[in-house]
């Protein structure tokens, strides 16, 4: 079992960036490499979505057309961290940005982009974007 804890949210102006972070702990023996890592988004009143995904070694990411060439998703396995880079937000990138952890192996972006994928998941961090 792996707990996360999101951090990094805040109230930013449209076209500026933010960084948000995600802290994986566990049981011993199990590392962050142990898991597949993605970020989600929910809005007021919309279903959660997919924001961006990357494999254990962090070689392969995948992104949300809607966030492609504006997020960047990046881990650090030795320190236990996924971040998610966010430049040139809009007032639609506004939501609470939920990291979540899968330990299976997935053959298709679009398992990568399901939330029934991951069985760990954090509380949560909010993004406001002021217009």
């Amino acid at each position: 079992q792996v707990q996360l804890a999101e951090s990094g949210g805040g109230l930013e102006q449209t076209g500026g960036s933010l960084r948000l972070s995600c802290a994986a702990t566990g049981r011993t023996g199990r590392t962050l490499s142990d898991y597949v890592m993605g970020w989600f988004r929910q809005a007021p009143g919309k279903e959660r979505e997919f924001v961006a995904a990357i494999t254990r070694s962090g070689g392969i990411t995948y992104y949300a057309g809607s966030v492609k060439g504006r997020f960047t998703v990046s881990r650090d396995n030795a320190k236990s961290t996924v971040s998610l880079q966010m430049k040139n937000l809009t007032p639609e990138d506004a939501a609470v940005y939920y990291c979540a952890a899968s330990r299976r192996t997935y053959s298709s972006a679009a398992d990568y982009a399901t939330a029934p994928k991951y069985d760990y998941w954090g509380q949560g961090t909010q993004v406001a974007v002021s217009s």
